[in-house]
């Protein structure tokens, strides 16, 4: 079934009767139910993550470089601190700086976007069967157990999140006892054909099913229904099934030398063998968990990420943080991904917020916005709000202070404190704060993030997936990489859906990527950026219900009937960059990480941009590192005036 314009409407159409359109279709709706929603961001659908509104103004002050008259504002306010993004680094910060210097301290935290969390973002939907909630973002808690720091645990412990329980709270054999299985969805446009494979044997990277409960047919039937041609499926099933040394003759040194600076995608072609189409099976199998194709992916990496090929070369064992990234479960998850852990914070920073007091309480519990940014609050949150200068001064009285211009509603205003902690992208840095050396704002714009998109879209019913036989689907080519039903976990009152007829949200994630194209990952990065950027929401929708459509229409699904929202989430500015062999030495790059994060004058640098992993740990433990320097500075203070 293709999709005609006239589909892509009446599914417009049915979106809007279903009370989850998109803001332009909100302004048609009652003034009450306008102010209700606009209030609680979470509810918003249509094109949200990094939204209209929310970059314009980084976007004139770093790309189109425009001049700002920063003298026409004076501080309005003064605190002890004032923290540049309100995602799980900020948020961690300032409860560190709470537990570090006291509770009495005013702390204001600014945040461009319409909501806090960062990339942390909670998405909801009412459905004929009450409340669903989904993650737009980041998802999970990655290998507690193994690669926590103890700052890190100590704040889930503060915040009351006991990891056992919250693993607990997981069904990992769900989909497993219903008979699903992970498939493969092979396209029209790439693949002559549009057609789902079910019963792939192979595990993910960082996976939450068991792997004795994957479902999985034998390799030679699951490759067996490639629509391939046959050579294309004999040399896969031996790619899988063979143990070979694919470079003899090198010694274990040499071979680890060669491996981390070839792509996968040089691996498959020059020394497997593999022609165009077979190596296209594996282009996007590492776009959700690194944001860039096999084609910018090291072959050292790809070993991480399970990819066939390597069993059979003699190769050390996998470092231990390696091993855990493929081995340890995925399933340390609230409803809303980690958006729960921001809501944690923020209760416990702003207790006027919201009631409650547990992990599970925190599932259900109603924050009330309007107590973000109370001025009889030590505490303040202040949402849609864009820092675009924060430069050290000296009062009138001779002390150090940083004062923080940034836009709200189009309108510049200053605000003045002791210390300032950038914790939103590091990349903005160098044109925040003016004043840091050269060298440091060069290391800075080393960091360029990569671009993505979560989307959730709730589905009348999942009927089509139980025919398929699959609870997730990988797409070698087209657009979203990943198409999965929403994660297994009921907490708090929570309850994920359990009947097939039942509406459910299926999570799907876009990279807009460049394979073939010879770029490094950073340049991808930069034009994947751009073209997010100039995707309106029609756009991405069209793309989602033709890709759902393929996927599932010879099951029954009709888009037209059974999409009932569409949340987009798109960030443009998505994963940290991380240390990647095949363009860094990695030696350089530690020196450019610590030269990057150096505090200048009373303002320090957070967000897990500043060591380079797009892990919600380390962003806990870069907030720590940030406060920390300025409990240092506050020493050597107390110290110069003894």
């Amino acid at each position: 079934m293709s999709i005609t314009r006239r589909d892509f409407l009446n599914g417009v159409a049915i979106s809007i009767v279903a009370g989850v359109a998109p803001i332009k279709i909100l302004n048609a709706a009652s003034p009450a139910r306008q102010l209700q929603t606009l209030l609680y961001p979470p509810a918003l659908t249509g094109l949200r993550g990094s939204h209209p509104g929310s970059f314009e103004a980084a976007h004139q002050l770093a790309r189109d470089g425009k001049n700002f008259d920063f003298s026409a504002v004076l501080p309005e306010e003064e605190f002890d601190l004032i923290i540049v993004g309100a995602g799980i680094s900020g948020l961690a910060a300032a409860c560190f700086h709470q537990q570090l210097l006291g509770t009495n301290k005013k702390i204001l935290l600014l945040d461009n976007h319409d909501d806090f969390g960062g990339h942390a973002k909670r998405n909801e939907f009412t459905t004929s069967d009450g409340l669903m909630i989904g993650y737009g973002g980041s998802e999970s808690l990655q290998s507690p157990r193994s690669v926590f720091s103890k700052v890190a645990m100590g704040l889930l412990k503060t915040l009351g999140v006991d990891i056992d329980q919250l693993e607990k709270r997981f069904d990992t054999t769900f989909y497993p006892d219903l008979g699903l299985s992970r498939g493969v969805y092979f396209d029209e446009k790439n693949f002559g054909i549009n057609k789902v494979v079910n019963g792939d044997p192979g595990r993910n990277v960082a996976d939450d099913i068991p792997p004795d409960r994957l479902n999985g047919r034998s390799l030679e039937a699951f490759i067996g229904d490639f629509p391939l041609p046959p050579d294309d499926r004999a040399a896969l099933l031996a790619l899988y099934q063979q143990k070979k040394d694919y470079l003899p003759g090198l010694t274990q040194e040499q071979k680890g030398e060669w491996l981390g600076s070839n792509s996968y995608s040089t691996f498959l072609r020059e020394k497997v063998g593999l022609s165009g189409i077979a190596i296209k099976y594996f282009q996007q199998r590492t776009n959700e968990f690194a944001a860039i194709g096999i084609d910018g992916f090291s072959c050292t990496d790809a070993r991480v990420c399970a990819l066939p090929g390597f069993e059979g070369m003699q190769l050390p064992p996998l470092d231990p943080e390696a091993l855990a990234d493929l081995e340890d479960p995925y399933t340390f998850h609230f409803p809303d991904g980690n958006a729960s852990l921001t809501r944690l914070m923020v209760r416990r920073l702003i207790p006027a917020v919201a009631s409650g007091t547990t992990m599970d309480d925190i599932v259900l519990a109603k924050f009330d916005y309007q107590q973000l940014d109370q001025p009889g609050h030590n505490v303040r949150l202040r949402l849609n709000s864009t820092a675009i200068q924060a430069r050290n001064v000296t009062t009138s009285d001779g002390r150090k202070a940083v004062d923080v211009t940034y836009v709200h509603n189009n309108a510049m205003k200053s605000i003045r404190a002791k210390h300032a902690i950038m914790a939103g992208y590091n990349m903005m840095i160098p044109w925040i704060v003016p004043e840091m050396p050269p060298a440091q704002k060069e290391a800075l714009r080393q960091n360029v993030k990569a671009p993505l998109v979560h989307t959730k879209v709730v589905i009348k019913n999942w009927q089509a997936f139980i025919k398929l036989g699959v609870h997730e689907i990988y797409s070698p080519a087209a657009p979203y990489s990943r198409v999965k039903l929403d994660y297994p976990v009921s907490m708090g009152g929570y309850n994920h859906p359990r009947k097939p007829d039942q509406p459910i949200c299926v999570h799907m994630v876009y990279v807009p990527t460049l394979p073939g194209s010879g770029l490094s990952a950073r340049e991808q990065s930069r034009k994947g950026r751009a073209m997010l950027l100039g995707m309106p929401f029609d756009q991405h929708e069209h793309m989602i219900r033709e890709q759902l459509q393929g996927m599932l229409g010879s099951a029954g699904f009709n888009h037209a009937d059974d999409i009932l929202a569409i949340t987009v989430n798109r960030w443009p500015h998505g994963y940290s960059y991380v240390v990647n062999t095949l363009f860094d030495d990695e030696q350089e790059a530690e020196k450019i990480i610590e030269t990057a994060r150096q505090p200048i004058g009373n303002i320090t640098i957070a967000n897990s941009d500043s060591n380079w992993e797009p892990y919600a740990h380390a962003a806990i433990d870069q907030g720590w590192r940030a406060v920390n320097e300025i409990l240092a500075m506050n020493s050597n203070s107390t110290r110069s005036a003894l």
